[in-house]
């Protein structure tokens, strides 16, 4: 098991009580749990800096499925990729819009050249790259 290292943080009492408020708001039972989940987080957001790093992620994609060829080159660009694609859901959200969940494995800069190929397609109205991590190396 893990050492647990406890530390003192000093911040403006304004600060605090939104940040209890927002706590609150989400359901955490105390402090320690989120201030644990956003260093996490920022762990994690450096990791992807690096571009080395294996990780996940998944690229959401909104689309109106009638534009022509949208479909052929979303579906170039993952079969260009196709071994760092996991899974590709599809969900229609209306009679003309389209949600596509690609979930993404592999090097971060593979992964982020492959969110900026799908995302720059014309035609798709919203893109974003939601980074993730394998939780290796956080407890």
């Amino acid at each position: 098991m893990s050492k647990v290292l406890r530390f003192g943080v000093s911040l403006p009492l304004e600060v605090v009580m939104k940040f209890d408020r927002i706590i609150k708001n989400k359901k955490y039972e105390n402090r320690s749990k989120v201030i644990g989940d956003l260093i996490r987080n920022f762990i994690v957001e450096e990791q992807w800096k690096t571009g080395n790093a294996i990780s996940i992620g998944t690229i959401n994609l909104v689309y109106d499925h009638h534009k022509r060829d949208l479909l052929k080159k979303i579906n170039e660009v993952q079969h260009n990729f196709y071994n760092y694609i996991v899974s590709d859901t599809h969900v229609h959200l209306d009679h003309d819009n389209c949600l596509d969940v690609i979930i993404v494995k592999g090097k971060t800069s593979k992964i982020k050249d492959i969110a900026d190929k799908l995302i720059s397609i014309k035609g798709i109205k919203f893109g974003k790259l939601s980074i993730a991590t394998k939780g290796k190396d956080l407890k």
